[in-house]
């Protein structure tokens, strides 16, 4: 399955998020649907490609090492036989206008398919004001101000951690009131 994911996805790793996720956890129900969510969130912070961590998380949880080692090589191999066969001819027809305005066209779905994973999971993920109001801010700090991502995950993060236990002392409060 990943074999088949890692030859016929075209766009990196975030592309194959969302055909992962497809088969994982609605096809073959291996993991649940806040595993992948977690397995995403863990994929995105490790170094590495999302894709190929994601891969190794569900193929260790579904057969254990052996099984994260031959879903990684499932998602990378095809990737690595094509880029080594195709590195020659590429240079030869780069210069190609009809090659060009492929590559042109192929980045323009690429954009589109990046926007759609955000989409799915920010629709999964986002469940109330203070996640989206912590997704819009991460956004405007990388896209518009160039915040180095590592501190914006850090910051967001700790705000993370005070947002829980506000809420949790709140509800502890709550729970003491009506007893």
């Amino acid at each position: 399955m990943f074999l088949k994911i890692g030859l016929f996805t075209i766009g990196g790793g975030l592309v194959m998020i969302p055909l992962i996720s497809r088969k994982v956890v609605e096809e073959k129900k291996w993991i649940t649907e806040e595993e992948m969510l977690d397995c995403i969130a863990l994929g995105q912070s490790l170094p590495g490609v999302i894709a190929i961590n994601s891969a190794a998380y569900v193929g260790y949880k579904k057969r254990g090492v052996k099984g994260g080692i031959m879903a990684t090589l499932g998602v990378t191999v095809p990737s690595l036989v094509i880029i080594i066969a195709l590195a020659n001819v590429i240079n030869a027809v780069n210069d190609n206008h009809f090659v060009q305005g492929a590559m042109v066209g192929i980045k323009a779905c690429v954009v589109g398919l990046v926007i759609c994973v955000a989409y799915d999971l920010g629709k999964k993920t986002l469940k109330n004001a203070f996640q989206w109001v912590m997704a819009v801010a991460a956004f405007i700090c990388v896209a518009i101000f160039n915040v180095n991502a590592i501190i914006v995950i850090i910051c967001a993060a700790l705000a993370g951690i005070i947002y829980y236990n506000v809420i949790k002392a709140k509800d502890f409060e709550e729970r003491g009131k009506s007893e």
